[in-house]
């Protein structure tokens, strides 16, 4: 995934809280599995379609990249698909006074910034927004602040260690994985011919993949049933 370190767009205010993942994207589009699938298109739909002035019907934040949100985003159920259709229309960062747990963690594997402020610097936010629709913002992940930057003012944000390392660098959980993938071999290569083994996936391109068939030098004897 794309790293973020210093990130510059512009902010969307969405002044309400308790915003669930079902209004972030309904369970009618749960169907598909694969983020790729365009889910973009369906973020917010129930409100975009309902309520003319939302946000992000406005043109000033046709282009948004940050969202700056009210306290409790993304409770409810767990669906990456919020993730996803949140990455897929634009945003790159979400900034809020609170998350619910399981959203910021799928958001960190997907490379979506969730920043956590004071609520007292979200209005801050929010204010220094509608002064100026479609004003950009600078979030800065090295140093964990937020810049708004005609006024030269800066506001702290947490983020978890982990999170900020992966996503600087651009790291999704395979990425984490193939750090190791000398010692995935090693062990691979001194793991007895008679236990299963880690095949290429089907999609690897021309690899040849060996059968999975009894192998008669394993030291089990076949006659027994044991497999």
């Amino acid at each position: 995934m794309e790293p973020i370190k210093i990130h510059k767009g512009v902010a969307a205010p969405l002044k309400r809280s308790n915003v669930d993942t079902d209004q972030i994207i309904s369970a009618i589009y749960m169907k598909s599995i694969s983020r790729g699938d365009g889910f973009g298109k369906y973020l917010f739909e129930y409100i975009r379609k309902n309520e003319p002035d939302f946000v992000l019907n406005q043109p000033a934040y046709q282009n948004s990249s940050i969202l700056v949100a009210g306290p409790d985003f993304g409770t409810g159920s767990s669906r990456e698909h919020a993730v996803w259709a949140l990455y897929d229309y634009g945003f790159r960062v979400i900034l809020s006074s609170r998350f619910a747990d399981i959203f910021r963690n799928n958001s960190g594997k997907q490379g979506l910034l969730t920043a956590q402020l004071r609520q007292e610097d979200i209005e801050q936010i929010w204010e220094y927004l509608e002064d100026e629709p479609g004003r950009e913002i600078t979030v800065d992940l090295e140093r964990k602040v937020v810049v708004l930057d005609a006024e030269d003012i800066e506001l702290p944000f947490e983020v978890d260690p982990y999170t900020q390392y992966r996503l600087l660098n651009g790291l999704d959980d395979i990425d984490v994985t193939l750090q190791n993938e000398d010692l995935i071999k090693e062990f691979e290569n001194n793991r007895p011919s008679y236990k299963p083994k880690t095949l290429p996936i089907k999609t690897a391109g021309d690899v040849k993949i060996e059968s999975a068939e009894y192998d008669t030098r394993s030291p089990i004897d076949p006659t027994v049933g044991v497999f």
